[in-house]
């Protein structure tokens, strides 16, 4: 038993559908419109019309959980435009990243579940590191070591 088990009814079923991810990103952003950290920043800067988007997202999310090659756009331009209109940092991720999980939890168990809390940390994380001018790569510490010694110049 996984600690997911543990923490969610055993009758809650997992993301399979396209109506289960049209269900989580309208639960998804209905909170997010609500908070007072991420909300103004979705209404005041980016003037998102949530019926346009909701589509949009839930082609994101197909394809980032599923494969579905519906998503064909740039999200992280779209970040950066925003970005340059009202700063994002790691509080606006971080609570994002919280409203999501705590979304999923409330509506679906199971491993796409899982995915999807995992995929979501590692996007925001991604896009994070990139608006700060630095590589998307969570691996972004591993650096390059110097040329092996026999390739060194001796003088």
């Amino acid at each position: 038993m996984t600690t997911t088990d543990l923490r969610h009814d055993p009758q809650q079923r997992d993301l399979a559908t396209r109506d289960d991810v049209i269900t989580l990103v309208t639960t998804f952003y209905t909170r997010a419109f609500d908070d007072p950290l991420l909300g103004p920043i979705f209404t005041d800067v980016a003037h998102m019309d949530l019926d346009h988007h909701l589509p949009i997202m839930a082609d994101f999310w197909q394809t980032a959980l599923f494969n579905a090659g519906l998503y064909h756009r740039n999200a992280l331009q779209l970040h950066y435009v925003l970005h340059a209109r009202h700063p994002l940092d790691a509080r606006h991720f971080e609570r994002w990243l919280e409203l999501w999980t705590a979304t999923v939890d409330d509506l679906y168990a199971g491993e796409a579940a899982d995915r999807a809390k995992e995929q979501a940390r590692l996007i925001a994380g991604s896009i994070q590191r990139r608006l700060q001018g630095r590589s998307g790569s969570r691996f972004e510490s591993i650096g390059q070591r110097g040329a092996p010694p026999h390739e060194m110049v001796q003088g």
